[in-house]
This record gives C-alpha cells, sequence and structure tokens, in this order.
C-alpha cells in the first residue's frame, strides 16, 4: 500500500548520495589519503586557521541544509506511515 512512497524515497535519498558522491570525487575530496594517518603527528601550533571562503561557506549551508532536509523526509514518512491509513 505504501510501496510507491518508500520506493521514491529511496529513489531521491540514492540520487542525492550519489550527486554527493560525485561532487566529492569532483572536487578532490579522496586525492592524498596517505596524508591523514601523519596529521596528528605534525607539530603546526603557530601555523594560523584557513579563512573560509564564500564559496566553502555555501557549500557547508547546503550541506546543512540536505542534511535537515533528508531527516525531515524522514520523519515525513515514518509519520505517514504509522498514522494515516
Amino acid at each position: 500500500m505504501y510501496y510507491p512512497y518508500f520506493i521514491a524515497y529511496i529513489g531521491i535519498g540514492l540520487a542525492i548520495s550519489l550527486a554527493v558522491f560525485f561532487w566529492a570525487l569532483k572536487t578532490g575530496q579522496f586525492q592524498d589519503q596517505q596524508r591523514a594517518r601523519f596529521l596528528p603527528l605534525r607539530d603546526d601550533l603557530e601555523s594560523q586557521p584557513a579563512r573560509t571562503s564564500r564559496v566553502h561557506r555555501v557549500e557547508v549551508y547546503g550541506l546543512f541544509f540536505l542534511a535537515v532536509a533528508g531527516l525531515a523526509a524522514s520523519a515525513g514518512v515514518l509519520l505517514y506511515a504509522l498514522y494515516l491509513d
């Protein structure tokens, strides 16, 4: 009875996941995997923190919006399945 809603929900989640994955590949998020294990050993206490650019802030807000929208969609589908016949 609710299968089309769940299939649509899963399809939308899969499409968003693939979009974020390909965005991460395009921006180089998976490059230089060997460097990560040495980061705790670095002694850069005097270096200044990197300034965030406007594009970076927009990406962070966009990802936060996607996370909130996904949680809201999950709650909506769950409430719809539980309380509406």
